[in-house]
């Protein structure tokens, strides 16, 4: 039986936010940044990035917008006031060989930020650089252990987080049933091309094995689409898997 996210109080509540194109990408085949998406969905991305402690991308993510989201509108802020959160999540960003430029936009914004490195990614960081870098055992890394860096994360004081992508860093959680909640944004738009990113990159999930969701929300602004799924917790039989409402997967 998988441990479900929502058993484990030991790792943050994590909610993956993202914004896909209708053909499923995230980005086109230059893998560049995606700056597809419209007002309503930047003002959406900022609401879940105000909600959580803290918010996770990974170097590639930071590498494309050379910058990140910090929280400006001024309701959310008094919010997070209202809650005792700090004005700023804690911006952290995954980077095993902590090969990032320092020059980056990133640098000067005014967010606390977060490095998730091995030893050898840690090297020349300095704490007005990154106040919070959490080094990584090796015999952690090879996969990543993503229960045991949430835990760090929680323990740090992180019990919200906002995962921002990219997409083998999405797969990399959900295959460890470490995501609550998604929360996806269809842009009227067809980018297509065999390499472009899409949301879940990696090795992929074989059918029987696949994260199944339960849709909580739905809304239309314009022409865009908000969709609000939960990661249903999952029971595995030998032969088939049963989710938490009781329902038989099909076969086929």
């Amino acid at each position: 039986m998988a441990i479900a996210p929502e058993s484990n109080p030991a790792i943050p509540h994590t909610t993956l936010v993202l914004a896909m194109s209708l053909d499923g990408k995230i980005a086109d085949v230059q893998r560049g940044a995606a700056r597809f998406s419209s007002a309503a969905d930047l003002t959406h991305l900022e609401a879940q990035v105000a909600a959580a402690d803290g918010v996770l991308f990974g170097g590639g993510t930071l590498r494309a917008y050379g910058t990140t989201l910090s929280v400006r509108n001024a309701e959310l802020l008094a919010q997070r006031r209202q809650r005792g959160q700090p004005e700023q999540p804690v911006q952290i960003v995954w980077s095993p060989s902590g090969n990032l430029n320092p020059e980056m936009r990133f640098f000067r914004q005014a967010v606390p930020r977060g490095l998730v490195t091995t030893a050898a990614g840690a090297q020349g960081w300095e704490v007005n650089q990154f106040q919070h870098i959490w080094t990584i055992p090796a015999d952690k890394t090879h996969p990543w252990d993503w229960k045991w860096v949430l835990a760090q994360f929680k323990q740090a004081g992180i019990s919200s987080l906002a995962l921002l992508g990219g997409g083998g860093l999405a797969a990399d959680l959900l295959r460890c049933h470490c995501i609550h909640d998604i929360w996806i944004t269809v842009c009227p738009l067809i980018l297509g091309g065999t390499t472009a990113p899409t949301p879940v990159e990696g090795a992929g999930f074989l059918a029987d094995l696949a994260p199944r969701l339960r849709l909580v929300s739905h809304r239309t602004v314009g022409d865009e689409v908000f969709l609000h799924y939960r990661v249903l917790p999952l029971h595995r039989t030998a032969n088939s898997f049963t989710l938490e409402n009781n329902q038989p997967s099909p076969t086929g």
